[in-house]
């Protein structure tokens, strides 16, 4: 790892190594840590909230076959705008980007709630993607500028934090909005929040950027550019041949591999997908632990609706305890003294996800309580705090100033590509192993799902945590 200089992206960003002390809330902080969370907070509100509006706006807008491009609009746009803002942050610094994709970002919430039909809400999803794109590798970039080294796994946990009262309240409110003031009032509200994030931390912010100047950089790399916009079009392509999963979705299919696969290589660092000691591994085990897990997530609900008889409002519930403690690892992995035990903390944080996917098959059981899928899911948060904190923080350190932007990239990348190819994966299983129609099941046409179909799907991401844990090892390079 090079030594960080004071005017650029790196294990610290103090000018001639000094560090005023004091927490991430002391004088020097405050104002930026509260900014920075607030825009999560913010981000993990309209999440939340969205996903529980998202399937009346598409019955309004006579949409429920475009449902799915709603959200692979968003992530598709997103793995663009991954790569252009870590070029941007490398070479300008994270304040340009990050208030890009604020403004971007709100102005896609506009176009989805005033839109006219489902295709123009469907571009406002996309438009939504690239401004969150943007933002959140500018943020991982905040941290890696305007903190110390010992104030980062604070920070990440604070992150982590923010989305606990989302995820508790957001598909209340946004439940009540709809229902009383329609699905487009969810989206027009929250660019107002917006302004809240930056009033705070703007003038934070810009003093930073100001002690800490960036040196110029070169032009933005056309071939990165070249490599994301064929990463997101390869992306998009795949999701529409496994939403076919017919002889139609085929030749699109072969397409997008032929797109994803070299961009992917291209993108991520070298020696990634062969689980190369120290970096690689890192950024690897991300894609690994979000995909594992979130792939799980999405069939949870569903289960617990269509083998256990739960309400939707109850199946969604059984969640919420993922949601508070991986606040809670998240936690745990900041406390002084936790750096000493960063590579424990990850390969026991991938053992606790995969013993908290295989412990939520139990309730295919009829004879094991319902509830034994919430306790589960709580385990599964703990171990996702601890680890997916932990990588952030170890990415963090392992990369050179000059390439902190571009490793944040690839880590959001491989997070994003770990959570729709592994999803991808459980749906298809879903379907050939006699799951039903997913859009069946959002209509509420009849039953979807048997035992054996939840039950592969949950171990086979559980064998994906336990291949996570195997490789946590690899997280330290043998000099």
């Amino acid at each position: 790892m090079s030594t960080a200089s004071p005017t650029s992206v790196g294990s610290t960003s103090i000018p001639d190594g000094t560090d005023p002390g004091g927490g991430v809330l002391s004088g020097p902080y405050r104002a930026l840590t509260l900014g920075i969370v607030s825009v999560v907070l913010v981000i993990a509100f309209e999440a939340t909230a969205v996903n529980t509006a998202m399937p009346t706006a598409a019955r309004q807008l006579d949409g429920l076959g475009l449902y799915a491009f709603a959200f692979s609009g968003y992530f598709t746009t997103t793995l663009f705008a991954l790569v252009v803002s870590g070029q941007w942050c490398d070479r300008r610094g994270p304040l340009q980007p990050l208030f890009t994709g604020i403004a971007v970002f709100g102005v896609g919430l506009v176009v989805a709630g005033t839109a006219p039909g489902m295709w123009v809400f469907v571009a406002g999803r996309a438009i939504q993607g690239l401004g969150g794109g943007l933002v959140i590798v500018a943020l991982y970039v905040v941290v890696g500028r305007a903190y110390p080294e010992r104030l980062r796994p604070a920070v990440f946990a604070a992150f982590s934090s923010a989305w606990v009262l989302p995820s508790i309240i957001g598909p209340l409110v946004s439940g009540t909005v709809t229902q009383h003031l329609g699905w487009r009032w969810v989206f027009l509200s929250v660019p107002v929040l917006i302004l809240l994030p930056l009033a705070v931390m703007g003038p934070a912010l810009a003093r930073s950027e100001r002690e800490h100047p960036v040196l110029k950089g070169a032009d933005f790399d056309r071939r990165r550019t070249l490599l994301a916009a064929m990463a997101a079009v390869g992306a998009g392509l795949l999701q529409y041949a496994g939403q076919r999963r017919d002889l139609v979705g085929l030749l699109p299919g072969i397409a997008g591999a032929a797109l994803l696969v070299p961009a992917v290589l291209g993108l991520l660092p070298e020696r990634t997908l062969r689980a190369g000691r120290g970096l690689p591994t890192v950024i690897l085990l991300r894609g690994l632990a979000a995909g594992a897990f979130l792939g799980a997530e999405a069939f949870v609900p569903l289960m617990m609706t269509t083998q256990r008889g739960l309400s939707p409002t109850l199946s969604g519930l059984t969640l919420t305890s993922g949601g508070l403690t991986w606040a809670l690892g998240s936690w745990l992995q900041g406390r002084p003294g936790a750096e000493r035990y960063r590579e424990a903390m990850i390969r026991g944080g991938f053992v606790l996800t995969s013993v908290a996917i295989a412990g939520a098959a139990l309730v295919l059981v009829p004879a094991v309580p319902a509830w034994v899928a919430s306790v589960a899911w709580g385990v599964g948060g703990i171990g996702m705090g601890l680890t997916v904190a932990s990588v952030s923080v170890l990415m963090m350190k392992l990369s050179a100033p000059q390439d902190a932007g571009a490793n944040s990239a690839a880590l959001q990348m491989s997070d994003a590509l770990g959570n729709v190819l592994l999803t991808g994966l459980a749906g298809v299983l879903f379907a050939a192993l006699g799951g039903g129609s997913l859009a069946a099941a959002h209509e509420g046409a009849g039953a979807a799902g048997s035992p054996g179909a939840f039950a592969v799907i949950l171990l086979v991401m559980a064998g994906v945590a336990l291949v996570g844990a195997l490789l946590s090892g690899r997280v330290r390079s043998r000099a």
